[in-house]
């Protein structure tokens, strides 16, 4: 070979004077005068080597046996890179002289697509390497974007967005883009009023004071400080574990948990509550894992299909405390039982009960034990049983992040696997401060939800003595039923421009076609000229739409428990008890009433929170 290409370098003018480099070169640059058989540019060697006499005969030769006009020039072009083609015959017993080929004549009869005669055009001469400009025709990237939105309009789940500006100092009330224009916000998920609270806000300004707008960094870099840990450690007090990780939000915590565990635990199982999340059921899908889903609060369905997997088989359990848009609650001790029969570990979401549930506000978890919490004996409980909780500090705590809850080896494992906390920004500090001042506070403090638990059981009783449609369940929640998109979003907005009220409406994908509805969520602050004012609109738009009440529901055979014959009414999760209100049972029967009972307990009880909340300023 070497002595074959010593020869060739003494005969050929190019080989000899040329350096490889270069002819590597001219074999990725484009002419853009001279165009090859197929229809394309043709390189800068390919030009060159059709002067060749030699291997200008060979590449015509070549070209004439296969039939390919892409190997009419030097080794077919680029398709040579790609493919494999056939040897030219360098060797025969025809004449040696060069011969020309018509390229046109030769693309005409090859080429299988149609060539129109077209004008001589001038061409335009490129440098070498400056590729022409393509010529092939772009992506409608707008029409796909006004198709997808059309589908959108079509099944009436396009989302709008009201211009809503809550104000601190007259909480439940906002305004909207005019400051003149105020509102009654009914839907906000700051369930206890804590992002007012002012003892949070003091907190805030004064770190915010001291260490800036932001953290500067992610936890890897610079954005680890004692804020940060301070945090962690209180959250992890709050549920009684070894060890918590602050996330962005609640949405980040259980996509990254869910994906980095589902992912790395070899074979594993994710079995996920029909109703979960849109955070949960990312995550499993981020994690590759095999996924089975059980009907929505469910545990014979779940146990069969943990009865279906291998024991050494890893299983992941994941479902809600409180599900959001209708209210209902997890049965988390017969999952913990199922779990630790079958070998799963379990994930629980507390996102919408922290804060809002149990002695502390740890959530549902921690209030299926009330009175142990209460003597601080939280071994053995329902919550010290659940392997993995996940929370907020953006609703009940008033502020923003997320993050998990469990053993100091799981959180390391998570704190040193998941892409979703090692490149994030850490929160900045006046946020995790005041996150931190607003568990505390409610950790020690029980007049706010106690006070939103009141506020809630009166809205529901009200809008049952309206017959309008609440679908029962025990929690915070008040979902009223709509049952069709265009209606609901109708109902919303009759609402907040006749009536100054704002709740927003609930359509699919957040909630099943069919099963729109208003979700209303009372805080501590919803006293009872808001109320009742709420209660008038909702009568009145009712009315005006022509929305199915309760009685209507009724008589087709009830749906999602409202009108439905024989169904029980589920008691709340906050007992009588728990909440304080034994005396006012007495009150009842000595011929005060109910509602006038509640709304003596409500002054009460608003009173022992102004002064509370007065304290801690």
């Amino acid at each position: 070979m070497e002595s074959l290409l010593r020869q060739s370098r003494s005969m050929c003018p190019f080989l000899s004077k040329t350096s490889p480099a270069t002819l590597r070169s001219l074999s990725t640059t484009t002419a853009g005068h001279d165009a090859s058989p197929g229809g394309g540019s043709m390189s800068n060697l390919q030009v060159y080597a059709r002067r060749c006499p030699v291997m200008g005969k060979a590449l015509a030769v070549q070209s004439a046996r296969t039939g390919n006009t892409l190997l009419a020039g030097a080794y077919g072009g680029m398709r040579a890179y790609h493919s494999r083609a056939g040897r030219a015959g360098l060797h025969t017993s025809t004449s040696k002289e060069a011969q020309t080929v018509n390229i046109e004549d030769f693309g005409s009869k090859q080429v299988p697509f149609p060539q129109a005669a077209k004008p001589p055009v001038a061409r335009t001469k490129h440098p070498v390497g400056v590729p022409p400009k393509p010529k092939a025709a772009k992506f409608d990237y707008d029409g796909f974007y006004e198709k997808e939105l059309d589908k959108k309009h079509e099944d009436k789940s396009y989302r709008y967005f009201n211009n809503i500006n809550r104000l601190a100092k007259e909480f439940p009330r906002a305004h909207m883009a005019s400051k003149e224009e105020k509102v009654t916000v009914w839907c906000s998920n700051d369930y206890l009023g804590m992002g007012r609270n002012p003892h949070v806000l003091k907190t805030m300004h004064e770190t915010l004071d001291t260490y800036g707008a932001g953290a500067g960094g992610t936890r890897n870099i610079s954005g680890h400080n004692q804020h940060a840990v301070g945090l962690e450690s209180t959250i992890a007090k709050l549920h009684a574990k070894e060890g918590a990780l602050v996330f962005s939000s609640c949405y980040v915590a259980n996509d990254a948990t869910l994906a980095t565990l589902g992912s790395k635990l070899p074979d594993c199982v994710i079995l996920s509550d029909s109703m979960n999340h849109a955070s949960m059921i990312q995550g499993i899908r981020h994690s590759g894992a095999k996924k089975m889903v059980f009907k929505h609060n469910d545990v014979v369905d779940l146990e069969a299909k943990l009865a279906s997997l291998p024991p050494e088989v890893p299983k992941i359990i994941a479902f809600e405390s409180v599900y959001s848009m209708c209210g209902s609650i997890g049965p988390i001790e017969e999952i913990c039982d199922l779990a630790e029969k079958y070998g799963a570990i379990t994930f629980l979401d507390e996102v919408h009960a922290v804060g809002m549930y149990g002695p502390h506000g740890a959530g549902v978890a921690e209030h299926l034990d009330y009175e142990a919490h209460v003597a601080g004996k939280p071994t053995g409980t329902v919550m010290d049983r659940v392997d993995i909780i996940t929370g907020t500090l953006g609703k009940a705590y008033g502020c923003v992040g997320g993050y998990i809850a469990g053993s100091a080896k799981l959180v390391d494992t998570i704190r040193s696997l998941a892409p979703g906390f090692i490149f994030t920004t850490s929160l900045p500090p006046a946020t995790m401060t005041g996150a931190k001042v607003a568990i505390e506070y409610q950790m020690n403090y029980q007049g706010d939800r106690r006070l939103q638990q009141f506020h809630t059981r009166a809205v529901k009783d009200a809008l049952g003595a309206r017959d309008i449609p609440v679908i029962p369940n025990p929690s915070h929640i008040i979902p009223v039923l709509v049952g069709n998109a265009q209606v609901a979003k109708q109902a919303s907005d009759l609402l907040l421009e006749d009536w100054g009220i704002y709740v927003q409406a609930i359509n699919y994908p957040t909630v099943p076609v069919g099963q729109e509805r208003l979700r209303i969520t009372p805080t501590p602050g919803h006293v009872r000229e808001y109320r009742d004012h709420l209660v008038k609109a909702l009568d009145s738009v009712w009315s005006q739409l022509g929305i199915k009440r309760t009685s209507e529901w009724a008589a087709e055979g009830g749906f999602i428990g409202v009108g439905e014959a024989g169904k029980e009414k589920e008691p709340s999760l906050w007992t009588d008890k728990q909440l304080g209100v034994d005396n006012v049972l007495k009150e009842m029967k000595t011929g005060q009433g109910a509602v006038g009972a509640l709304e003596s307990v409500l002054e009460r009880e608003r009173k022992a929170t102004a002064q509370a909340v007065s304290a801690a300023a």
